[in-house]
């Protein structure tokens, strides 16, 4: 009868957990931004990154956590924070300003996109894949419902194949998973994996990297 009693009460407290979560996100967020206001950098990266840690992110968070950085001077956070913005929401024009700003501070390298990723731009990854899939079932369903329609069926494939070229192109590519932003104010690149191999290029903070293999504590990147 006791333990009857008890699966209400645990039923209840896990249905209470997320908003209780929620909320102290939004607890979280708000004092940041009271710590920002009131000049105060360092508690405010903290908080806006407690927020980040339970995993509720957003465009205005990282943007948020950015500026932050970049008033406590940390301009390579500064970048990344906001190209993580950008990447959730790819039209938010004060981070891109933002971006563009810290860049100039930093003096950091940036990888020059293809053309072909250039003229991807217009949408995500996620975008293009969601097409892939539309296209694809669309295309199963039309085929076995007018399967003399052969031509709307290898048009339907086409539309499906490029949408997901798209997508990997845009998770591989230089603005994809292999990219890495250095946060380190000392970094440089050198000719081989030695403490003591000859020194090529400095890397100021910020500037992107294309990782092409990681080897122990060493990464062989693209410029």
């Amino acid at each position: 009868m006791k333990l009857s009693a008890l699966f209400p009460l645990y039923a209840l407290f896990l249905l209470a957990l997320p908003t209780m979560q929620a909320a102290t996100n939004e607890d979280l967020f708000a004092k940041a931004n009271s710590e920002f206001a009131a000049g105060n950098f360092k508690a405010a990266v903290e908080d806006y990154n407690a927020v980040v840690s339970s995993g509720e992110w957003s465009a205005n968070l990282f943007y948020d956590l950015g500026n932050a950085y970049f008033r406590e001077g940390d301009f390579g956070r500064a970048i990344l924070s906001y190209d993580r913005a950008l990447r959730l929401d790819r039209h938010h024009p004060e981070a891109d300003a933002n971006l563009r700003i810290a860049r100039e501070q930093a003096h950091s390298l940036e990888l020059m996109p293809p053309l072909l990723e250039r003229y991807l731009n217009f949408a995500t990854a996620d975008v293009f894949a969601i097409a892939a899939a539309f296209f694809f079932w669309f295309t199963v369903i039309f085929g076995i419902l007018r399967p003399r329609r052969i031509w709307s069926v290898i048009g339907g494939m086409f539309l499906t194949a490029i949408c997901g070229f798209a997508a990997y192109q845009l998770e591989n590519g230089n603005r994809g998973r292999s990219t890495a932003i250095v946060l380190g104010q000392n970094s440089e690149a050198r000719v081989a994996t030695a403490d003591n191999a000859k020194g090529v290029l400095a890397l100021p903070p910020g500037s992107e990297v294309l990782i092409l293999q990681e080897r122990g504590d060493w990464n062989y990147v693209a410029l």
